[in-house]
């Protein structure tokens, strides 16, 4: 079930998406009504302009009018009033610019405090999510979720709602303005918008379709992209180069497909609202003339109107603009959100009594299954007394790694109980369990930083350098760190390709030896390191194990000959329990196992 991909739902919820988003925003709601105001009173002042410049095109036409009506060849033009109409509009200019960038100015920083936020939250709620989120989501749709939806709210949503606030004071100012200078004409421009609002009712939804799709499918693309370059070389190994290529492209086909009909269908508004927009102004154009023709209107006036219609028509495409930008945001906002309400890991109390009792660590009755429709351990029991190391074999699939996950409580059982000195684990803090335990796995984890750092990484407060030196001579780590360049301030990169996976091995048992823990787990922690290095780590874990429970997972049963209770284990239940010597004397499925072995190294 590792990283298996899950069918994203849609919630098909957009104003609902959209009025969270917009809570979201209102958290700087004093900042957002400012930015409103101010990009409010900037688009008004620009929305005078016309009807002001009208104004001297009726001077100038009138001064002609006058000077062919004497036969005189100058005009009686006043002059001074066109530089006062010229300096009106300069000045509106100037303020419309002023308002305008101080208005977007503040809308960045509201929508950047926004992305913050949603990134804040996103990365919160993925460490309050139950493990099995991530194993039955893939990596690249998380990253995708976390990285592209939230740039692509980020790059678009300052764009869109100062775009929209301009958009919605242009339409009724405009129309105000136009009313205030012919109701006649304005009922001629006004016949264009339910045409253009039903153009955008039949092709928005079917964008919105194809632009929530569009996501879904690059979120996909990146976790192929991610599982390619993070297996690169067993790609390499196996040969699936080409293959790994189909496969690609198969996937950046759909991702192709599915973003052409997103953004055609989109595409295809602007070139109607145009259409629109043209014949609603011939339709003025000729109406306008008349008036002029027949003295009713001022040639100024017409002009201005002929400027509002032109302008009028802005708004609607604007708006059409930013529903399509709206869908984009609103498809990658629902991804987002998605997350934001997957189900969290129960809260448990921190407030619990001790109980008086000899067992460090009890499974009693235990059903547990990753798949509810089946179980894989049905009634599972074991008592381990403090101090002890206990060895768990098996055939993969056994049911080994999943008592670990049970301790560490990455999952909950389903029945029965899991207690740590008597205490229900699940009526515990995962974090204050957590701190009890420490764990080397098989799969190293190192992070981009120095081996100092990395060995340092999860140790109590206060621990001191010469602690983190001696925890890595315990792992017999320090010598081939000593013999690199930058020693102990080496920097690893992304996956520690830079150093051996047995030296990756080394560095996570030094990070275990300096937690200190009460309980061990090792997961095949030896598995890499050659026979000599071996030796001296199972040396050195002897001292760490000294008074310490310690669970060891192994697969080469010579490594766990001295353990002091062997848990022998096929389909999620206990086969066989004893020490070595005792399982060897049984002569059941340990000792077959532990043949076998033995028949196959030779």
């Amino acid at each position: 079930m590792r990283n298996a991909p899950k069918v994203v739902r849609k919630p098909k919820n957009f104003w609902g998406t959209l009025r969270r988003l917009f809570k979201y925003m209102s958290l700087k709601k004093w900042l957002l009504l400012l930015a409103f105001v101010l990009s409010g009173v900037a688009t008004i002042l620009q929305i005078f302009t016309p009807r002001v410049l009208g104004n001297a095109t009726t001077i100038i036409f009138n001064g002609v009018i006058e000077g062919v009506q004497e036969g005189t060849s100058r005009f009686p033009i006043d002059f001074s009033s066109i530089y006062k109409i010229l300096t009106m509009v300069a000045i509106l200019y100037i303020a419309n610019a002023l308002l305008s960038y101080v208005a977007q100015f503040t809308l960045v920083r509201i929508v950047q405090k926004t992305v913050y936020d949603l990134r804040q939250d996103f990365k919160a709620k993925m460490s309050l999510v139950p493990i099995s989120y991530y194993d039955t989501n893939s990596n690249g749709d998380i990253m995708s979720r976390a990285i592209n939806d939230v740039d692509n709210i980020a790059r678009q949503l300052v764009q869109t709602v100062n775009q929209a606030i301009i958009s919605i004071v242009q339409f009724f100012g405009i129309f105000i303005m136009m009313l205030s200078i012919s109701w006649k004409l304005s009922i001629v421009a006004l016949i264009t918008v339910p045409l253009s609002a039903f153009i955008i009712s039949l092709i928005a939804p079917r964008s919105q379709r194809y632009f929530s799709k569009q996501q879904r499918e690059l979120g996909k693309l990146n976790g192929q992209i991610e599982e390619n370059f993070s297996g690169h070389t067993e790609i390499i190994s196996f040969n699936q180069e080409e293959k790994s290529i189909e496969i690609f492209e198969e996937q950046n086909e759909k991702l192709f497909k599915v973003a052409f009909k997103a953004q055609f269908i989109s595409g295809v508004l602007m070139p109607l609202m145009n259409m629109v927009k043209n014949l609603g102004y011939v339709f003025v154009a000729v109406l306008g003339g008349i008036e002029v023709a027949t003295g009713v209107m001022p040639l100024g006036d017409v002009q201005a109107f002929l400027t509002y219609t032109n302008q009028f028509s802005e708004p609607m495409k604007q708006l059409t603009n930013i529903l399509n930008t709206i869908q984009s945001i609103v498809a990658s906002t629902e991804r987002i959100f998605e997350v934001l309400d997957e189900e969290e890991m129960e809260i448990t109390s921190t407030d619990i009594p001790a109980v008086q009792t000899d067992d460090k660590v009890t499974f009693e009755h235990v059903r547990f299954g990753y798949d509810r429709s089946a179980d894989l351990m049905t009634d599972f029991n074991l008592s381990v007394k403090s101090g002890q190391m206990v060895a768990i074999v098996g055939p993969t699939g056994a049911g080994k790694s999943t008592i670990i996950n049970l301790l560490e409580r990455f999952y909950d059982v389903r029945g029965g109980s899991i207690k740590l000195e008597g205490v229900d684990t699940r009526d515990m803090d995962r974090d204050a369990l957590r701190d009890r335990f420490a764990m080397v796995l098989q799969d190293t984890w190192l992070f981009h930083g120095t081996i100092f750092e990395n060995i340092k990484y999860g140790a109590r407060k206060g621990i001191t350098d010469e602690e983190v030196y001696a925890a890595a001579k315990m792992a017999h780590a320090d010598e081939f760190i000593r013999t690199l360049p930058e020693g102990y301030q080496t920097y690893l990169n992304e996956e520690a390709s830079n150093i051996s996976q047995g030296q990756r091995q080394l560095l996570t048992i030094a990070r275990a030896f300096i937690k200190d823990p009460e309980i061990l787990i090792l997961d095949e922690a030896t598995s890499s390191v050659d026979t000599r290095t071996e030796i001296l780590i199972q040396n050195a874990m002897r001292k760490l194990l000294e008074g310490r429970t310690s669970f060891v997972v192994a697969h080469r049963l010579s490594t766990i000959r001295d353990a002091d209770n062997i848990i022998v284990m096929n389909q999620g239940d206990i086969m066989e329990t004893g020490t070595h010597d005792e399982l060897m004397a049984q002569k059941g499925f340990y000792a077959d196992l532990y043949n076998s072995q033995f028949t196959e190294a030779s």
